[in-house]
Order: C-alpha cells, then sequence, then structure tokens
C-alpha cells in the first residue's frame, strides 16, 4: 500500500501524506463531494479533480497488485520463479506489462512449439542459436524419429524427416522469442511511434449507399496511428464494425534497393530486423543463418504481427475512447450548470406535426398547472386557434417563459411562439422570451416509473412538454432524471466503453448537484439520490418522510429517517438547504458539524447569525485563526466566513437568453458577413455548435474562435454560453452553416465558376492525414475539414 501511496502521490504531484489521507476517507466511506468541500484541513487542499483521479488511480493499482500477488503464486507453484524474474513483476507499473511477463507462463493450447519441446528437439533449438555454424541438416540427423500413431487411431505429431525436425526448431524458437516481455514492448513502442492505420472501403461495396457514404472520408485513408484524434479512429472502428471499412496498422518498410546486376533487391522488413536486433543475432552467412533467418521472419509474420496490430488497435480505441469520454463529460458538466431561469412559470411545447405540438404549463415551483395540444401544422393547419389557446394558457398562469423543443417542427413551433410573443404584447403582458430547449431524453423521462409516479395521470406525451418547460426552471434538477447517456451530448457514445461512460458520467452528475447544493423540502427522489450519501432507497425514504411530517425545518430532522444513520449525515447534510427553517445556517453550505464554530464568531462580534449572513465588511475583518482549533483549522473557518458572506449561493451563472435577429428564422435567411447571437447547444474538440434560432446548428470551427491557438474548443466556450458569430458561409442544399467568432474576419474568396457545393469537400488524405486536426492556415479549408467530421455517423 506504502508503494500505491508513493507512485499516487508522484502522479498528481501531491504530498505522500495528502494521498493518505484521501485513502484513509475513501476507505471510511466519504464520498469525493464531501472530503472536497468539509475535510480540506485533511488532505491539504486536495479538490474534486484531484480526488476523483486519485480515486480512479487507487483503484486499479490495487487490481495492479492483486493480479500481480496471483501471477507470482502462479508462476511459483509451477516452480519457475526466478529472482530475476520475482524482481521484473514487482517492478511491472501497467496491467499490460505484467501480462507480457506471464505469458510464457500461463496455460494455453497446446502449441506446435510446446509439441516440439515435447519430442525433444529443444536441445537442437538451443544448439543451433547458440553455433550458428553447425550445420542444421546435419544435427538434425540425430532428432529425427519414426511417426507415431495415437491410441485413437489418428496420426501423431511427424519428425521423421530433417525438414519436419526444422520446422520443430523453427516454431519452438519463434515461440520462445514472441514471448519476450522485452522484445514486446520494444516492439509496440516502435509500431505507435512509426505505423499507419490505415482503412479502406470493403470490396464489393456501394459507396453511393448512404449508410456506405457517410464513411468516405475513410475509403481511403491513413494517418500515423499514434496522431489519429478520437473522432476519426472511432469512426474507422464503427465502420469497420459495420463491415463497411477494412483496416490495418502499415508496418514500415525499408526503401527499396538494387543489387549489384542493378536489379531489385528483397525488400527486408523492418519489424524483422528489429527482433534480430533484441536478439542481438545478424545473418553472417553461416550454416545455420538462414534457418535463424527463417525463424526470425516466421516470429514476426506468424507470432506477432497480427498480434501487435491488435494491441496498437485496442491502445488507440481506449485513447480515443478516453477522449470522446472526456468530451462527453464536459459537455454534460456544462449541460447541468446551465443558468437556471428560477421561479418562473414556463410553457413548454414539444413541437409535433400529425400529432400537433403538445403544450404544458408549470408554475414557479415547477409544479404542472395545465396541459393542452395544439394542432398549428399540417394536416389541420388551425394557426389561429393554437394562437388563441396558448394565448388564455399564457396570461391564465402569468407564463413569462416559453420553452420549445428542438425536435421535429421545431423552427415552425418557433414561430407560432414568436406570433404568440407579439399577441400577447398588444394584450398587454409584456417580456415573454422564448428559448429553443434540447429535448434529448425527454421521451425516455416521459416513459420512466418515475413520471408515472410524478404526473400518474398525465398523458406520456404530455409529460416530455413539462419536463421539456422544467428544463428551462432548473436544468440540474431535471436532467437527473434522466439516465446521462440519454441526454445526447457526446458523439459516439454507443461505441466506447459503456461501463467506464457510466461510471464517468455518474461522477459528473454526483459533482454537479453537489457543487451546486439541494433543496431538501423540495427536491426529487432522483435528485436527492445525488447528494452525498444518499442513496436511492434513502431518497425515497426523506421524500417519505417530507410527505408525511410535512416539510422539514432543520437539518436535524434528517436523523428522524428511517434508515438514516450518523454516518449518513455527515456525508450528506452540508449539500441539503432549508429555506425559511429554524436555524439561518441550514440555508447555507455550512456544515452542522462546525456551527459551533460560527457560535465562537456570533460570541465574538456580538450579532446573530442572521445579521452577520451576507455582511461581507465585518466577516472580512474577522481573522480566521482565532476561531480555529485542532478539529477545525483555519482552512475550515475560512470557508465558513465566504458562506456566512454569500449564503445560499449557486454557482451557476444568471440566466440569459439569446437574442435571435428578426427576419432571421430560417437557414435560406442568412448571408455571408452577417453578425448574429446564438447559443452554444454543443462542443467538440474541433469546434461549437451554435443555435441561432434557423433550426440548424452554424459551426465554429477551433481555427475561428479565438484570434490565437486553439488546441481545444472547450478553452473558449461550453454548452449554454450565449456568444456573436460571424457569418463565413451558407450551403443551403446541405444544411451547413460556417461561423466565426472572428468578428473581424472575412468570408472566403470563391473563384469564378466554383461549384457552391464543393466548397464545404475535404481534400482526399494521403501519407500523414490530410486532416491532422491543428488549425487549418484559412477559414475555407478549416470550414471544409470540419464539416468532413460531421458526415461520420454520430451517436
Amino acid at each position: 500500500m506504502q508503494k500505491i501511496i508513493a507512485q499516487i502521490a508522484q502522479e498528481i504531484k501531491v504530498q505522500v501524506q495528502q494521498v493518505i489521507a484521501a485513502v484513509e476517507l475513501l476507505d471510511g466511506g466519504a464520498t469525493v463531494p464531501f472530503i472536497a468541500r468539509y475535510r480540506k484541513e485533511a488532505t491539504n487542499g486536495l479538490d474534486d479533480i484531484q480526488l476523483r483521479e486519485l480515486e480512479y488511480r487507487l483503484t486499479y493499482l490495487r487490481e495492479l497488485e492483486d493480479r500481480r500477488a496471483s501471477v507470482l503464486k502462479n508462476i511459483d507453484e509451477q516452480g519457475k520463479l526466478t529472482d530475476t524474474l520475482r524482481a521484473a513483476i514487482a517492478a511491472a507499473p501497467t496491467k499490460q506489462e505484467l501480462e507480457d511477463l506471464y505469458l510464457p507462463f500461463k496455460q494455453k493450447r497446446r502449441t506446435k512449439g510446446q509439441i516440439a519441446r515435447e519430442f525433444g528437439i529443444e536441445p537442437l533449438a538451443d544448439k543451433l542459436w547458440a553455433d550458428p555454424t553447425l550445420d542444421p541438416a546435419t544435427e538434425a540427423e540425430a532428432f529425427t524419429r519414426p511417426a507415431e500413431v495415437l491410441d485413437d487411431g489418428k496420426p501423431g505429431p511427424d519428425f521423421s524427416t530433417v525438414p519436419a525436425v526444422l520446422d520443430g526448431v523453427r516454431d519452438l524458437l519463434s515461440e520462445r522469442w514472441a514471448e519476450d516481455a522485452g522484445l514486446l514492448q520494444n516492439l509496440r513502442e516502435w509500431l505507435w511511434n512509426e505505423g499507419l492505420f490505415k482503412s479502406t472501403l470493403v470490396a464489393g461495396k456501394d459507396e453511393n449507399h448512404p449508410d456506405v457514404a457517410k464513411f468516405r472520408d475513410y475509403f481511403e485513408y491513413d494517418e500515423p496511428i499514434s496522431r489519429v484524434p478520437s473522432h476519426r479512429a472511432l469512426a474507422v472502428f464503427r465502420g469497420r464494425t459495420l463491415e463497411i471499412l477494412d483496416a490495418k496498422l502499415v508496418v514500415p518498410e525499408a526503401e527499396p534497393t538494387l543489387t549489384a546486376t542493378g536489379r531489385p533487391a528483397p525488400v527486408v522488413s523492418l519489424a524483422e530486423g528489429r527482433i534480430a536486433l533484441h536478439l542481438g543475432w545478424s545473418h553472417k552467412a553461416r550454416a545455420a543463418d538462414d534457418l535463424l533467418r527463417k525463424c526470425v521472419a516466421w516470429t514476426w509474420r506468424v507470432k506477432l504481427s497480427l498480434s501487435s496490430e491488435r494491441d496498437l488497435f485496442a491502445r488507440l480505441r481506449e485513447s480515443a475512447e478516453g477522449v470522446a469520454i472526456k468530451v462527453f463529460a464536459d459537455n454534460l458538466r456544462d449541460l447541468l450548470l446551465a443558468a437556471p431561469a428560477g421561479p418562473k412559470a414556463v410553457m413548454g411545447l414539444d413541437p409535433g406535426i400529425r400529432t400537433g405540438v403538445k403544450v404544458a404549463v408549470v408554475d414557479v415551483t415547477g409544479k404542472l398547472v395545465d396541459t393542452a395540444t395544439v394542432f398549428p401544422h399540417e394536416p389541420r393547419r388551425d394557426w389561429d386557434g393554437a394562437l388563441h389557446t396558448l394565448a388564455l394558457l399564457a396570461r391564465k398562469h402569468g407564463v413569462s417563459l416559453i420553452a420549445i423543443g428542438n425536435g421535429t417542427a421545431s423552427r415552425e413551433t418557433d414561430k407560432l411562439a414568436a406570433d404568440l410573443i407579439k399577441m400577447l404584447e398588444k394584450a398587454g403582458q409584456t417580456g415573454v422570451q422564448k428559448v429553443v430547449v434540447s429535448e434529448a431524453g425527454a421521451s425516455v423521462y416521459s416513459a420512466s416509473e418515475f413520471a408515472s409516479q410524478e404526473m400518474p395521470d398525465v398523458d406520456v406525451s404530455l409529460r416530455g412538454a413539462a419536463s421539456i418547460a422544467r428544463r428551462l426552471q432548473d436544468p440540474l434538477a431535471e436532467l437527473v432524471k434522466i439516465d446521462p447517456k440519454s441526454i445526447g451530448v457526446g458523439q459516439y457514445q454507443h461505441d466506447v466503453n459503456q461501463s467506464e461512460l457510466a461510471r464517468t458520467l455518474e461522477t459528473v452528475v454526483e459533482d454537479c448537484v453537489n457543487g451546486v447544493g439541494v433543496d431538501l423540502n423540495t427536491a426529487s427522489v432522483p435528485l436527492l439520490s445525488r447528494v452525498s450519501g444518499l442513496s436511492g432507497s434513502v431518497a425515497k425514504a426523506v421524500v417519505h418522510w417530507r410527505e408525511t411530517h410535512g416539510a422539514f425545518k432543520s437539518r436535524k430532522q434528517l436523523m428522524d429517517v428511517a434508515g438514516l444513520g450518523a454516518k449518513t449525515f455527515e456525508q450528506s447534510a452540508g449539500f441539503l438547504r432549508i429555506r425559511g427553517g429554524e436555524n439561518p445556517l441550514d440555508m447555507t453550505g455550512v456544515h452542522p458539524e462546525t456551527y459551533s464554530v460560527v457560535e465562537q464568531i456570533i460570541e465574538k462580534t456580538g450579532q446573530p447569525v442572521a445579521a452577520l449572513m451576507g455582511r461581507a465588511d465585518m466577516l472580512k475583518a474577522l481573522r480566521p485563526e482565532l476561531f480555529a482549533n485542532e478539529k477545525f483549522g483555519v482552512i475550515t473557518v475560512k470557508d465558513i466566513l465566504v458562506e456566512l458572506e454569500k449564503p445560499g449561493r449557486d454557482p451557476r451563472p444568471d440566466f440569459q437568453v439569446a437574442r435571435f435577429n428578426d427576419g432571421v428564422d430560417d437557414i435560406s435567411d442568412l448571408r455571408e458577413g452577417m453578425i448574429l447571437e446564438g447559443t452554444v447547444s454543443n462542443v467538440a474538440q474541433f469546434g461549437a455548435f451554435i443555435d441561432l434560432g434557423v433550426h440548424q446548428d452554424g459551426l465554429v470551427h477551433v481555427s475561428q474562435l479565438a484570434n490565437k491557438f486553439v488546441n481545444d474548443a472547450r478553452e473558449i466556450v461550453k454548452t449554454g454560453d450565449i456568444v456573436k458569430v460571424k457569418v463565413m458561409e451558407v450551403d443551403v442544399a446541405r444544411k451547413r452553416i460556417g461561423l466565426s467568432m472572428k468578428l473581424d474576419a472575412t468570408a472566403p474568396r470563391r473563384e469564378a465558376g466554383a461549384a457552391r457545393d464543393n466548397r464545404f469537400e475535404p481534400a482526399r488524405q494521403g501519407h500523414g492525414g490530410g486532416r491532422s486536426g491543428g488549425q487549418a492556415p484559412q477559414a475555407a479549408s478549416a470550414m471544409a475539414s470540419a464539416f468532413a467530421k460531421l458526415q461520420q455517423p454520430k451517436s
């Protein structure tokens, strides 16, 4: 364990004592949010990001140690554990390197090399390897033996001839070398640095078929494997899974040379050369050298080429999945922490054509108060009737916001909302705003057991409209009711490791919920179950207590909830808020365990807690050292003073609505050079997608985000941001909008007669990859590259 702690401390660049404290707390049942917020003294201020990495590495390294112990035991039981091997196994830093060392000792099916060993060929192999001047054919004569017949009457292994014996030497040596851990690691690193990742269209596939055409960029594609971006790797792997693409690792080869007679010399395999170099052997025209060269070639071509490709593809996939999962997690975090509209009456519109637009109105608390279905679109086209119904609902419930789902008929329904706002303004109801909201996952929520419990007498389709409305009031409180994978803010989510994706997204949700805090008297079961220390069953018990006994008046009452003990109270209480309760501190992030410190502050200042809260001038004049003790140090006291200064503060930004330009309702209304305001709907490494209110997101390529080099789009923007952009290119036929956040940028010049549709076509890629993922020198080429990515299938 000391070794694990030392390694983690070195990796995350903190002190060993900090890691020891964090591990003890985690092993004691503490959650990461609790440790990060309320145990800063113990860990000397480790934040939630460091603690998440520490937790992940702790799990990995413990698994590695368990596997190390198992490997040592298995090899020892075989009687083959030497001091050198024991030291190598003890020093193996990864599971992969540990398995490389264990490979020769693994129980495996009977191989040709094992059969040769069983038939006594090994002494000959060792002899020829030790002294290549010996003649293989002559030496092999002594090892021939008559062919055997097995008990079942079938022929057994045949070593009756010299060629058969020498084949046994080849099988035995190549198998031995292919299990050399040092050689395996050497080859892998060389291939990772020098190999090409290549894909081609599977023979016989119709490249114009819609499902096949999505992978057009990869019909003739290659790129250094170590530099393949995540989205391209996952696209190729998906194409291979669908049997549309062939993928292979292209191994470096030596440049062709000519013989003394001017004829092409045989091409030398660099992989075979590296194997020979590792073994310390070279061809010196000795009697056994031709056989040994054949053994080296066999080692690569039969034993290692396919397994090396498989290992490197696994490494590439793991790396690509890691990036994709991080992008998904970052976008989810931004979405969950988006600005809440707060306690406002909201009308949710779930667009539809034939089935009508579903309408749900929620009051300032999020309670569903009214529903309707209107039919402004085909086939009924009852526009005026729909407006009349919506206006009645808006006036009746004092609606101040209209949330419009971004699905089918969203653009048309957005126009309906615009007409409604104009109608309401004429009637004196001003200030109503409309916002297009992502409806990803709304259908999943509508059909869920929780939705049926929350709205038992409401039609499934209308529940979706209510969810859309609530997302505007409090995105975090509503979205936690949905499986994070159904929220739709990531690419290739079905192509990555599902358990790792789920684990990562769950931690994001947990960190967001606890970072914001939860109102104990209004929170739903799904929201409460994300609070530090609260399981699903305990969350249900909390809600049941609330429904039975009325609103909680103090945090202390949590101890009256069945199944909620002292440990759970410790972990959860600080993240739960009670507004208007008996103790003003219960609405802050001050943990009940530190209320005694606040009492000292009250005594020192002579002011009641209610008078202290929000008094920055008074609180900043206090010296934290005066209130610190052995249990709660200066760091904790400083946090308490900050909480008192801004009690119940919400870390999320203020709510804003992007102001879409009048007269810009459709992609056909856009013109190059327009300056528009929009909302960032999604972010990928290569750029940001912007909702301009024309029912088709535009793309700001990473090279167009700022007047400086940007490696990752999230350095500049995040989901939910409101930004100003300049329209650079519009392709109405393909529904593509190229944007720039560099408002002084000039639109790319087009050659006379150039086909408009070709402006977004990527150049065909050759060796080294035509689209390296870096900054493109011009807006046109950058946008072409980015839009090429959009042709790739998404999840």
